[in-house]
């Protein structure tokens, strides 16, 4: 009898996670045979774990290439070129089904990830500074994961926070078949997670491509701002940007680093990213291959998007025009510039900027108009040194605020999920570089949110797949 999707990523993740942990996996218990205490029992074992919780999400499904993209390409920023691959097509023209690969991809990584922070996270071992820092960091992930899920495969919380979220899975039980626990209830982990990691974890660990208290009160910060509540949002961000010690990168700085693809330790900019080297990195289904003209090069900037940056804007310089495959017209992202040969680009997945730009809407949604101009314009006078400042109030406020997220987080996956899925809001004119029928995303759309897997709904008795599939 097959076995649940989920029992199957599970699973699949214990084996993995033994064979990459140690090079004596030979010789260790499976995770999958016995319980957690029997194979990690010392804070040793703890960081050879965390290392295989980390390596998890540079899963091509994940972090590795399908998040980043699926958040610009659904959103408009991104379209997939008539000359391609074939992939993330369905995406392209909004025609996905439970069938999808890449969906089932992201869903079965995700739960992967997940059981590998249980793992560590249920661990039996004492108490003390050191192990407390990596069963933060392990909360951390495991709520970035449940973040993943749920705003990929749920309701936005603001339609219905008692609508259907994902199964919360937070030990280990070959033999569940989980059902889809409410949204509120999956939001109400990951803040719990995020608030134990933010208590218990170091302000920096090593380098950017690990978990710390920081990272965890920004994407605190962000889980907040799509609940909706918009004064906790502020106070987390505040939190970040007041007391951390991280400074946002400037224009003479700009361009130097996202040409950078090393990890970082200076509290510059990145707070969490996934990162890839010479030993670890995708090759050929890395982001910047997807994005490079010698490489698929399937992706190209939109029009639209290209259109919204000024020629003094410091951020147009990662566009480039023209292509020796694609013509003369076509708008490269170079945001990625680092071949596969060498160091892979890493994915950013937290940035100092993207928690201004939050303190900057959780004020203008909370009346301080002021803050939320001061804090807007520190971003935008910075990328654009020939403009002068935004200056609106109100509900042009906001919209100016979505717009400089859009201009500053393109081609990180921010796009489609921050500025219309949290809020519920339509896409009325995705991009004149797609299909005509798929240039319309309305919030009433079922392809707003990925269809549950088909084979976790063949297996599974007690899960619904999402009305419209």
């Amino acid at each position: 009898m097959k076995k649940l999707l989920i029992h199957i990523s599970l699973l699949t993740a214990a084996l993995l996670f033994s064979l990459s942990c140690s090079k004596e996996f030979l010789n260790r218990v499976p995770y999958d045979s016995y319980p957690t205490d029997a194979s990690l029992n010392t804070a040793n074992d703890l960081r050879t774990a965390l290392n295989g919780m980390y390596s998890g999400l540079k899963s091509v499904n994940l972090f590795g290439r399908t998040i980043p993209i699926l958040g610009d390409l659904l959103g408009g920023n991104i379209y997939i070129s008539t000359k391609n691959s074939g992939r993330y097509i369905p995406y392209n023209t909004l025609t996905y089904t439970v069938a999808d690969g890449d969906a089932s991809g992201l869903w079965i990584d995700a739960y992967s990830v997940i059981l590998r922070a249980n793992n560590i996270i249920n661990a039996n071992v004492p108490s003390s500074p050191d192990v407390d820092n990596i069963k933060g960091q392990a909360k951390a992930v495991r709520a970035l994961m449940y973040f993943i899920l749920v705003t990929h495969f749920a309701q936005p919380y603001v339609v219905n926070p008692s609508g259907q979220g994902v199964p919360l899975v937070l030990q280990y039980d070959l033999f569940l078949k989980p059902a889809r626990d409410k949204i509120s209830d999956v939001y109400n982990q990951i803040l719990k997670d995020l608030t134990d990691g933010y208590n218990t974890m170091n302000a920096l660990n090593s380098n950017s491509s690990y978990m710390n208290k920081w990272a965890a009160r920004a994407l605190q910060a962000k889980v907040y701002l799509y609940m909706g509540d918009y004064n906790n949002a502020g106070i987390a961000a505040q939190d970040v940007v007041s007391n951390s010690g991280y400074k946002m990168v400037t224009n003479a700085a700009y361009l130097g680093y996202w040409a950078n693809p090393n990890p970082r330790n200076d509290k510059l900019e990145t707070l969490f990213e996934v990162s890839f080297d010479q030993v670890y990195n995708l090759a050929t289904n890395s982001l910047a291959f997807f994005y490079d003209q010698t490489g698929y090069g399937d992706a190209l900037c939109t029009p639209e998007l290209y259109a919204l940056y000024t020629p003094t804007d410091v951020r147009r310089q990662l566009i480039i025009k023209g292509s020796p495959v694609r013509g003369a017209n076509a708008l490269v992202v170079n945001k990625y510039p680092n071949k596969p040969s060498n160091n892979d680009d890493d994915t950013k997945v937290i940035r100092f900027t993207d928690v201004i730009l939050i303190l900057a809407e959780a004020n203008a949604r909370t009346g301080n108009d002021a803050a939320a101009l001061s804090w807007l314009n520190m971003v935008a006078t910075d990328r654009d040194p020939s403009f002068a400042g935004y200056t609106d109030t109100g509900a042009a406020l906001i919209n100016d605020i979505l717009t400089e997220r859009r201009k500053e987080l393109a081609f990180e996956g921010d796009y489609y999920y921050t500025n219309f899925y949290r809020l519920n809001l339509d896409i009325t004119n995705r991009s004149n570089a797609f299909p005509a029928s798929a240039r319309q995303f309305l919030a009433s759309n079922p392809r707003r949110i990925l269809p549950i897997p088909q084979g976790e709904m063949d297996n599974n008795p007690n899960i619904q797949q999402n009305p419209g599939y």
